[in-house]
């Protein structure tokens, strides 16, 4: 396919040689330059474009197009630029123009939500990206980390007659049950997940390919199973039933996140989210928050020395293995650290959501966060968040507002959201196809996909 396009480019003078002569900010320059042509000649007169269509247009140029890498500190311009449009995104979104096809920006919700997913995206990756160790069962981890909260900040243990307050906010007076600060939790909600990663690990670690892949499915499939009928578990064992889920009702409320009263009155931060003027704003400026800790773990992880057994073990376990690599310790840190980070995510998105349900942990979930590590390209950071944030967005209002343009603008009544995984599907093999390292790849899979990893014999090497 790339060689038709570049044989067809040839005939006006523009070869694939010419192109990659340019300098890099000229090639962005084209490209934003391309964009922006289509953009006025074909959306503009369909859609209709105004200032602030043009002005998100200039800013994006603006950051994307310049060789920030030839300042000192260029590199961190685009990361600096992408968290203040983040940041400041609760201000400018009702001046933002209409998307073309998908009608609307994500809405507050909407944008939290992303985030949660891009931290369990970034701790899938780990354990795919990282250590080349297929996981489809993470969704175990995520119900882990929101069954923890569920429990510690909630009226279901007063059916068990227990009643605690370690700063638990928006309690009603009276509520019986634990009641702990939502920021507390997350931290035993991260460990605890990350506990239950190493079980989960050391008997399954010792396996490889599809055979770890079919075992990591079964303990996803367990989990959910759990969730539906954990209202009554080891009735035999201890002569009643230990209601752990709550089943298909689940359990509601679950205590919102805040900093309470002495807090306020001190630093004049929230008492809770919920009952906060700003509350999207406070949810999606926490989700920014805890997604920064996630990334930076991660950049840390990945230039370390156990970030480097990680890759040596991904490349060939047998060679790792005869280096000296410990193969079950530093596959067992690759899981318990995506674990880890899977727990946080679970147990805030449920603290914002108010309840835990057994139908949000199917095993499809772990498929699509592993579409999101997938389609943004495994290993890369910056392509994991991208991958996650634009998934998650398709989930949720994306498929949905495309519907109503498809039926608005063709006269039909269809609804898509009922081919949803068709369309992951779709996306993934167009991106395998056209982007087979994902759509933003690491240096290391860009490499093997440009210049190939073929050995060369050490005599035609010496002789060369």
């Amino acid at each position: 396919m790339s060689e038709r396009f570049w044989a067809a480019l040839a005939r006006v003078g523009w070869t694939e040689v010419r192109w990659q002569g340019l300098p890099s900010w000229q090639r962005r320059a084209v490209k934003m330059g391309v964009v922006g042509l289509v953009a006025v000649v074909v959306l503009a007169p369909l859609y209709g474009f105004d200032a602030a269509a043009y002005l998100a247009f200039l800013t994006v140029a603006a950051i994307y197009v310049p060789d920030w890498g030839r300042f000192r500190f260029g590199r961190l311009v685009l990361p600096a630029a992408v968290l203040a449009l983040c940041v400041a995104y609760p201000y400018y979104l009702g001046s933002m123009p209409k998307l073309p096809i998908f009608k609307a920006f994500p809405t507050m919700t909407t944008a939290f939500t992303m985030t949660i997913f891009v931290m369990m995206a970034l701790g899938l990756n780990i354990v795919v990206g990282y250590a080349g160790l297929l996981d489809l069962g993470y969704v175990a981890f995520y119900a882990i980390g929101a069954y923890t909260v569920a429990w510690l900040a909630s009226p279901q243990a007063e059916r068990y007659n227990w009643s605690v307050n370690i700063g638990g906010v928006g309690v009603p007076p009276g509520l019986g049950g634990i009641h702990i600060s939502i920021w507390l939790v997350l931290i035993g909600a991260a460990c605890l997940a990350a506990l239950a990663g190493v079980v989960i690990g050391l008997p399954t670690l010792r396996l490889r390919g599809d055979y770890l892949a079919i075992v990591t499915l079964g303990f996803g499939e367990i989990v959910g199973v759990v969730a539906t009928n954990g209202d009554c578990l080891f009735p035999k064992l201890v002569g009643h039933c230990v209601n752990l889920t709550n089943g298909s009702q689940g359990i509601n409320p679950i205590d919102p996140p805040g900093f309470g009263h002495w807090l306020h009155d001190h630093l004049g931060l929230p008492v809770d989210f919920l009952s906060a003027s700003n509350s999207l704003n406070l949810f999606l400026w926490a989700g920014i928050a805890l997604c920064l800790f996630v990334i930076y773990c991660s950049l840390r992880l990945r230039d370390s020395k156990l970030g480097r057994a990680w890759v040596a073990i991904r490349e060939d376990e047998t060679a790792a293995a005869a280096m000296g690599v410990p193969l079950m310790r530093t596959k067992t840190w690759a899981y318990a650290i995506g674990a880890f980070m899977g727990g946080i995510a679970g147990a805030f998105l449920k603290s914002e959501q108010g309840g835990a349900f057994n139908t949000d942990f199917a095993f499809s979930f772990s498929i699509f966060v592993l579409c999101m590590v997938i389609l943004g390209g495994m290993g890369s950071i910056w392509g994991v968040i991208l991958g996650g944030a634009f998934l998650a967005y398709l989930n949720i209002e994306g498929i949905a507002n495309f519907g109503g343009w498809y039926n608005a603008t063709f006269h039909q009544n269809k609804d898509f959201t009922a081919y949803s995984y068709g369309v992951y599907g779709l996306i993934l093999v167009l991106v395998m196809l056209f982007r087979p390292a994902g759509l933003v790849p690491s240096a290391r899979a860009k490499a093997e996909f440009e210049l190939g990893v073929e050995d060369q014999p050490l005599m035609d090497a010496r002789t060369t």
